[in-house]
């Protein structure tokens, strides 16, 4: 019997020149699409095909430059797409004109695309320097290489982690490694999955479909896993929403006002825990009325009511940090203070003080508080607050966790997005607040300005929400929860085990291929 020979897919690194800027373009187009994979869209396969597409044009060829320009427009158009919000605080709220505030959303994205030009470009050398076949490098480096450019880019300089890929997969089934991976395995696990659509163009795609179904099918899988138990009693918590105007909130002319207006939400109704979001309260205490927080600890005492609320903390004059204020019923205060502060908001990186000039933001120079800080007690649940964009360091937050001997049970996040206006960048920063909750096992409690104030529970599951950008207060009954996840006890330590693991299987490919291939 005769078969009739097969020939071997030609490997697209062995073509001829290609031409960059097109595909540059297309990649910057595709990068930007990423956007629909994030909240509040939510279509998370989207992100696979974006990455898809990275892939393909970067496994075109082994020039290094050109995989690094393609890495560059592609970052440059996931990044722009995904944090163009940021033009509205700098723009309408900081008073940056407007051709700056696009020139430095710009500049911002170039930087924040530079981590995936690096990626590309160290991936596309190490094919080169390895002699990589064409499925190790699709399946093992570039995933590999992605997802290390993201925690680069979510780490140095203090990191900005905003977009990870990762985050996209809250509720999709690749959430289900979060408790083990955290937000940059899973971003590790989607770059393979856009890999794996990438090898439709191989003759291994059949292998890559099923790697794919496989990986999707074992996220599924662990979702149904409870990593941690109900803890204490529920409790009864109020979260407040207070919706002041960013235009208004450091205004002198108003401020008054809007204290008038915590005073009244939190007073209104007891419940185990009250809580206001970050700078409900504008003013340092030797600047508010005499009575005002006196009153708010009479009232937390005799309703038998927790509080906790934003508000700046001086230490002495010049020194204050962006705080979490707490009082218990039986009298006794509380503080956390921000640990990371958001660069050109909260502090000011050497060089940049011209930079920081042309925006009007108060509150602007803050000092940094401890890595570890205890949580608060309320009844028999403990909760460990995080200001602002805090919530979106994983590893922080787990450290935290790990690193006392009573972990706190419950999160909570207070967070003024007014800055941000009617933009996508609430969804976001609640998709977030979801991982942390997938990561640790742990229920969130969100109180924001404009919002979006939710309780998150222990599986990253929506409980409750109030309608954005409107005045109110969520009332709901949370359930603390104990134990460890994988993540809270090692942190990244996983991620990094499985890429240096990818990384020595492409190593060992490549070494066999040049042994059949000299």
């Amino acid at each position: 019997m005769r078969f009739r020979s097969r020939a071997a897919a030609p490997d697209p690194a062995l073509r001829g020149p290609r031409t960059t800027a097109w595909p540059m373009f297309f990649a910057a187009l595709f990068g930007a699409a990423s956007v629909f994979s994030f909240a509040p869209f939510g279509w998370w396969p989207v992100q696979f095909v974006s990455l898809a597409f990275l892939f393909y044009q970067v496994g075109m060829d082994t020039r290094v430059k050109r995989s690094t320009l393609i890495g560059l427009a592609f970052g440059f158009g996931w990044s722009v797409a995904n944090i163009h919000w940021l033009y509205v605080s700098m723009h309408v709220y900081g008073g940056m004109h407007g051709a700056l505030a696009v020139a430095a959303l710009c500049v911002l994205g170039l930087y924040m695309g530079a981590w995936s030009a690096l990626a590309m470009g160290m991936a596309t050398w190490l094919r080169k320097r390895w002699a990589l076949p064409v499925k190790s490098f699709l399946l093992l480096v570039l995933p590999i290489a992605w997802a290390t450019g993201e925690w680069l880019r979510g780490t140095v300089l203090t990191g900005f982690p905003w977009s990870a890929s990762g985050y996209a997969h809250n509720a999709a089934p690749l959430g289900g490694y979060a408790a083990l991976i955290g937000v940059y395995g899973i971003g590790l696990l989607a770059a393979l999955c856009g890999a794996c659509l990438a090898m439709i163009t191989q003759r291994a795609r059949w292998f890559g479909l099923g790697l794919l179904a496989a990986i999707l099918a074992a996220g599924y899988g662990l979702r149904q896993v409870a990593w941690t138990h109900p803890q204490g009693q529920p409790m009864s918590v109020r979260l407040l929403q207070g919706n002041v105007p960013q235009n208004e909130k450091f205004d002198e002319r108003h401020v008054m006002g809007a204290l008038a207006l915590y005073q009244k939400m939190i007073t209104e109704q007891r419940a185990d825990l009250v809580a206001a979001p970050e700078t409900a309260i504008v003013l340092f205490p030797k600047f508010l009325p005499p009575d005002y927080l006196p009153q708010l600890a009479a009232w937390a005492k005799a309703s038998d009511s927790a509080l906790l609320f934003g508000i700046p903390l001086e230490d002495k004059p010049g020194d204050f940090a962006v705080s979490v204020a707490g009082i218990s019923p039986q009298g006794a205060s509380y503080r956390y203070d921000k640990h990371h502060l958001v660069p050109f908001g909260e502090y000011v990186l050497t060089g940049f003080r011209w930079f920081v000039d042309m925006m009007h933001i108060p509150l602007g120079e803050a000092t940094r508080g401890a890595a570890v800080q205890a949580p608060f007690a309320v009844k028999d649940q403990l909760v460990l607050p995080n200001i602002c964009y805090e919530d979106a360091f994983g590893e922080e937050i787990a450290l935290q966790l790990r690193a006392t001997d009573k972990p706190a049970t419950m999160l909570l996040n207070g967070s003024n997005l007014a800055w941000f206006g009617e933009t996508v960048a609430i969804p976001q920063h609640l998709q977030i607040s979801q991982m942390r909750s997938l990561e640790t096992g742990r229920p969130m409690l969100r109180t924001t300005n404009t919002g979006a104030t939710a309780v998150i529970d222990g599986r990253g599951a929506l409980q409750a929400q109030l309608p954005l950008y409107q005045r109110g207060t969520l009332a709901a009954t949370v359930q603390g929860m104990g134990g460890m996840t994988p993540y809270i006890r090692m942190g990244n330590a996983l991620f990094f085990a499985l890429a240096a693991l990818g990384l020595g299987a492409a190593w060992n490919a490549g070494r066999i291929y040049r042994k059949k291939s000299p």
